[in-house]
C-alpha cells in the first residue's frame, strides 16, 4: 500500500548522562536508551535495527551484563496507560536476538540505567531469532511483566553487530483490574470518566475517524496542566479540570496519523474538543507546523525540536517506510538559485538527522523546491510567510 504523508516537522535533542561523565550527552539514536522509539499504543511494529551501538554504552553501570555485546542494539519505550501485563513476541531476521527489560526508579528511566538503579525485569540471551513474554514461557520466552498505571520500562534488543535485520515487534497489554469497554461500546470506542461526579462539568476530548465518524481507540497524552497530565487510553474522555490554561495533546492510534495539538480549556465549565485522526492509505497526506530554521540557513531553531523526533519514531516503528524530504522556502518573484540550494540544504539536513538517529539511509531521499510550490503564493502576514518557508516529507 502507497502512502502518501506531508509532515512540517521539528526537532528534538534529548539530553542525558552518560554512566562515565557527569556532563551530559545528546543522543537521539535508537539505539540509545535516550532516542528509544516510544510505543504508545499495543500493536504490531516493524523496526530496523542500525549495525551500531549508538554513542553512549547504556549497560555500563551493570556488572552482570559485561558479557553482554552492545554493539548492534535497538531501544523501544512502553508506559503503562493503566494496571495491566505486558506480554510480546519478537522475530529479527537474522539473529541471535537478546533482549533486557528495565524498570524506572525514577522518573527519568535512561538516568537510572545510566546509573544502575533501573531494575531489570526480564533478559533474554537467546541463541535463536525469537524472544518473547508469554504465560507458556520457554528458553527464549519468560512470563509477562505485571504493571501498574504510570509504570515506566524500556526495552533492549541486541542482534550481530554490523547487520541491519528487521525486528518484527508485537506488543500486548491486557488491563488486571477489570478495567474494559463498556457494554454496548465499539470495538474501537471506550469511554475513560475521570469526572469526580457524572453531573460535574469536564473537558471532553472525542476522538473519531474523519471519513467515517467512528470512535477511534488511541492513546491520549496531556500536558500543560498538571492536575490532568498524564497518558490516556480510549476514545471517549471524560475530565474534571480545576484551573483554566492551554493543554498540549499527542495522540496516537494505530493505522492512523498521529495528531499533536494545543487547546485553551476553562476551569469548572464544559469544553469539548473532537479530534479527527486521518487513517493512513493511499494518498492520504498530513501537514504538521512548526519547523524553524535560522533565517538564510539550514540550521533548526532550537523551538524546532519534538516533531522531528516524532518522525524519527515513526520511521522507526515502520521499517519499510520509505520517505523523500522536501524543502521549501519563502520568497517573492521567480525562484532563484540561491533560494532553490538553500532549499536543498534544509532538506539534507533532516535527511542528515534521520541518518545520525538511526534512520537506514536507504530509506531516505531529499529534493530541494525552492519557492515553486507555496502554500500561500502572495503572502501578506507573517504566519503565512512561515507556512511557505517549511519541509515536507512524502511517505511511499
Amino acid at each position: 500500500m502507497k502512502l502518501l504523508l506531508l509532515i512540517s516537522l521539528l526537532l528534538v535533542q534529548t539530553v542525558v548522562f552518560s554512566q562515565e561523565e557527569t556532563q551530559p550527552s545528546i543522543s537521539d539514536a535508537i539505539s540509545d536508551c535516550a532516542g528509544a522509539s516510544n510505543i504508545l499504543q499495543p500493536g504490531s511494529y516493524s523496526l530496523q535495527f542500525t549495525s551500531k551501538g549508538g554513542a553512549i554504552k547504556d549497560l555500563a553501570a551493570y556488572p552482570s551484563l559485561s558479557n553482554v555485546q552492545e554493539k548492534n542494539s535497538l531501544w523501544c519505550s512502553f508506559i503503562a496507560p493503566y494496571n495491566g501485563r505486558f506480554t510480546l513476541t519478537a522475530d529479527a531476521t537474522m539473529g541471535p536476538l537478546q533482549m533486557i527489560i528495565f524498570e524506572n526508579e525514577t522518573k527519568d528511566i535512561c538516568e537510572d540505567i545510566y546509573k544502575g538503579k533501573a531494575e531489570i525485569r526480564r533478559l533474554i540471551l537467546s541463541k535463536d531469532q525469537h524472544v518473547g513474554l508469554d504465560l507458556v514461557t520457554s528458553d527464549n520466552t519468560l512470563y509477562p511483566i505485571d504493571m501498574i498505571a504510570g509504570k515506566h520500562i524500556m526495552l533492549c534488543f541486541l542482534n550481530i553487530p554490523k547487520e541491519k535485520p528487521t525486528l518484527e515487534l508485537h506488543v500486548a497489554f491486557e488491563p488486571t483490574d477489570g478495567e474494559m469497554k463498556e457494554p454496548g461500546q465499539g470495538e474501537n470506542s471506550k469511554i475513560v470518566d475521570l469526572r469526580k461526579q457524572p453531573s460535574d462539568p469536564a473537558l471532553n476530548i472525542l476522538i473519531r475517524d474523519v471519513e467515517t465518524g467512528n470512535p477511534v481507540l488511541a492513546n491520549l497524552a496531556i500536558t500543560g496542566i498538571k492536575d490532568i497530565q498524564a497518558l490516556y487510553s480510549g476514545s471517549d474522555f471524560y475530565i474534571s479540570v480545576d484551573r483554566s490554561g492551554k493543554i498540549q495533546l499527542k495522540i496516537d492510534a494505530e493505522g492512523y496519523f498521529f495528531v499533536d495539538r494545543e487547546e485553551p480549556v476553562s476551569a469548572n465549565s464544559d469544553n469539548e474538543i473532537v479530534v479527527w485522526m486521518e487513517p493512513l492509505g493511499e494518498g492520504k497526506s498530513m501537514q504538521i507546523d512548526e519547523i524553524e530554521f535560522i533565517p538564510g540557513s539550514s540550521e533548526f531553531l532550537s523551538t524546532s525540536e519534538t516533531k522531528l523526533r516524532r518522525l524519527k519514531d515513526f520511521l522507526a516503528l515502520n521499517s519499510a517506510v520509505k520517505v523523500e524530504i522536501q524543502g521549501h522556502v519563502h520568497a517573492s518573484g521567480e525562484n532563484t538559485f540561491a533560494g532553490q540550494k538553500l532549499s536543498e540544504a534544509r532538506a539534507k539536513r533532516v535527511v542528515n538527522y534521520l541518518v545520525e538517529n538511526g534512520i537506514d539511509k536507504s530509506r531516505l531521499t531529499s529534493v530541494g523546491l525552492g519557492n515553486t510550490k507555496p502554500i500561500y503564493p502572495d503572502a501578506k502576514f507573517a504566519y503565512e510567510e512561515q507556512a511557505n518557508r517549511r519541509v515536507e516529507v512524502k511517505v511511499l
